[in-house]
């Protein structure tokens, strides 16, 4: 038996290997694509070049769960072709146990994503996005399609670039009064985090009244606040590429600053998920293969696998926003499709017996 589970688990474990490296290279060479467009003197195509490779690591675990299905039914499926799963079979080998030997290889892509995810694409992602506006905006404070934009009370603040050693470049910030009527707008060349304040340089601040605009301006100056570097970085980084401690502790300084907070909530429950989400997905192409794809050939495999992953995604996608319109907790948003998936593929395997 033994011999049985490697051969079938090796099996599955290169097709979603594969399945992986091939979306991931495909994603990769259309974002390459895409930032193109943006290339100049100093967005040098050697810079696009490192911008791509530097959120590798985020792609690969933004599709593991597609690669998971897709391999998954690409893997039995070869199986099923060459008619070993029908030895296996009429060996005597149940559809439960076949389901547990396929499921092993694609949790244990599930558990090296969720560690690439929580240890490795968080900081690729925030250098990256670093990297491309320091190279975007060489030598300017102000400007570009990117940064990080933050809420203090009624203080609002932009930043063009976040580098790891507590040092931000191109800082704007609008003072509005409690009637959200704009007291002062700051810009500043960069600052520098000096443990419990910032000292910021190049500072122009222009004060407005009814009836005037002075202008002021400092070589330096000092900035109390409770933005840290660290608070900065949760933000430099999009929600789905953030670890859980990062994700509960500024899900609950939006909450704190009476800011709405469920972007976070949602893509906290589902990181936490993901393993479960993997497991629903495997079941599912377990079940097509046991049931309604037993004859079909590969690419008809292929291409159901991807309808199931566009509509998976789709309604992930659907519910975290109606959750937000609708109020129903983030955590049910994330947990129906996984629940949808996990009672189909119980269904047909139920059929296939």
């Amino acid at each position: 038996m033994r011999k049985l589970d490697r051969h079938v688990g090796w099996t599955v474990f290169t097709a979603i290997l594969l399945v992986l490296a091939i979306i991931v290279g495909l994603d990769a060479i259309a974002a390459f694509i895409d930032e193109a467009d943006d290339i100049s003197e100093s967005y040098t195509f050697a810079r696009v070049g490192l911008y791509i490779l530097l959120t590798l690591p985020g792609r690969l675990y933004e599709f593991v769960p597609f690669a998971a299905l897709i391999g998954c039914m690409l893997g039995l499926g070869q199986l099923a072709t060459s008619s070993e799963l029908v030895v296996m079979r009429a060996a005597g080998v149940s559809i439960g146990r076949l389901v547990w030997i396929a499921m092993k290889p694609a949790l244990l892509v599930a558990v090296l994503g969720f560690a690439l995810g929580e240890q490795v694409a968080p900081r690729t992602e925030q250098l990256a996005e670093t990297n491309r506006a320091m190279a975007q905006n060489p030598g300017e404070s102000f400007g570009g399609r990117h940064g990080i934009w933050n809420r203090e009370g009624n203080t609002f603040l932009h930043f063009n670039a976040l580098e790891a050693d507590g040092v931000v470049h191109g800082i704007t910030m609008l003072q509005f009064d409690r009637d959200l009527v704009m007291e002062y707008a700051l810009r500043a060349q960069r600052a520098t985090f000096e443990g419990d304040y910032w000292t910021m340089e190049e500072v122009v601040i222009t004060r407005l009244s009814s009836w005037q605009a002075l202008r002021e301006t400092h070589q330096t100056m000092r900035w109390d606040t409770g933005i840290t570097p660290e608070l900065l970085t949760v933000v430099a980084v999009e929600p789905e590429y953030l670890p859980i401690p990062d994700l509960y502790r500024y899900s609950r300084y939006l909450q704190s600053q009476g800011l709405d907070s469920d972007d976070y909530q949602l893509a906290l429950w589902r990181k936490i998920l993901q393993p479960a989400a993997i497991g629903a997905l495997v079941l599912v192409a377990i079940s097509f293969i046991f049931g309604p794809l037993r004859e079909g050939t590969m690419g008809f495999r292929i291409f159901a696998g991807v309808i199931v992953g566009i509509v998976f995604q789709t309604s992930q996608d659907l519910l975290g926003p109606a959750s937000l319109v609708f109020g129903f907790a983030p955590l049910y948003a994330a947990l129906a499709p996984i629940l949808l998936c996990a009672v189909a593929g119980v269904l047909l395997l139920a059929r296939a017996r």
